[in-house]
């Protein structure tokens, strides 16, 4: 059993399971203290209702542990592992009032994190055999940025930028405001320190005048496969390329097969359906 004291999840989870609770919980629950006798215990497993990749069984964990350090945790079952409809996923057991109070907010982070994994492994098996990386955005939930970006990268795909902090992003209205691609470049440069840049591009035109600025990576926003392609032969290899825009599992083969470096989808973390779980329960 791992312990809340020595859990590997970053602190910004850790915070964000614990507004979770407190958003939940309040002053009290008022049904489970009114109900449940207060040292009564009991046990359950949690069941996956379909099959997919399990994401956030240590979160799960964490919020219940977050009630009673002394509840026991067991996962049965690997983060970013293949499961099938009614496997078990993990077994606890412990403070009865504690399990019963934590349930539906374990459930919430596992059943996200495990949607948002399993749409990403299908992004990523879609490519299998290609170069291309399958990236997430910051298309994400306010608050849970860090449990939607780890749920991707247990899902095989890894992250772009974390936020507006750890890398330069130029997009059309930087450049509108700067008067042009070379000025916003420029400034970014003079301001940017050790940061990589990268530009966005909505036509070849754009990619050109891109590769001129000599700049680590290009954005190939909406661009169709074939200008994809062109794009790739004017790079050479100088710049990584970045497809984004409008990908979906029907197209993603198509767009890996230009010669991409990457493809970023919002998607992963804004469209991810829930991934069906629940606890079975019984007295200990």
């Amino acid at each position: 059993m791992t312990s809340v004291h020595d859990t590997n999840l970053p602190s910004e989870i850790v915070a964000c399971v614990q507004r979770a609770l407190d958003e939940d919980i309040g002053p009290g629950d008022a049904t489970t203290n009114s109900v449940i006798p207060a040292q009564a215990t009991m046990s359950g497993q949690i069941i996956a209702k379909q099959a997919g990749i399990v994401a956030g069984l240590d979160v799960a964990q964490l919020a219940l542990q977050l009630l009673d350090k002394s509840v026991a945790f067991r996962a049965l079952v690997s983060e970013g592992e293949q499961v099938t409809n009614r496997q078990v996923l993990a077994r606890l057991a412990g403070s009865a009032r504690a399990l019963l109070t934590g349930e539906r907010t374990a459930l919430n982070f596992l059943g996200r994190m495990s949607g948002i994994a399993t749409l990403t492994r299908q992004f990523v098996d879609a490519v299998a055999g290609t170069s291309a990386i399958i990236l997430d955005t910051r298309k994400t939930a306010p608050g849970l940025r860090a449990v939607d970006k780890l749920a991707v990268k247990r899902g095989g795909g890894q992250n772009h930028r974390i936020g507006l902090y750890d890398m330069i992003l130029i997009k059309d209205n930087h450049i509108d405001f700067a008067g042009s691609l070379g000025e916003a470049v420029r400034r970014a440069r003079a301001a940017a320190g050790s940061l990589e840049i990268e530009v966005e591009a909505r036509t070849l035109e754009d990619v050109q005048a891109a590769l001129s600025l000599d700049v680590q990576r290009i954005l190939l926003d909406n661009m169709t496969p074939e200008m994809m392609g062109q794009a790739v032969t004017m790079n050479g290899g100088r710049a990584k390329l970045e497809a984004s825009g409008n990908v979906t599992l029907n197209n993603i083969r198509a767009v890996a097969e230009s010669g991409v470096d990457f493809i970023s989808i919002g998607a992963l973390t804004h469209s991810a359906p829930n991934f069906d779980v629940s606890l079975d329960w019984s007295n200990a």
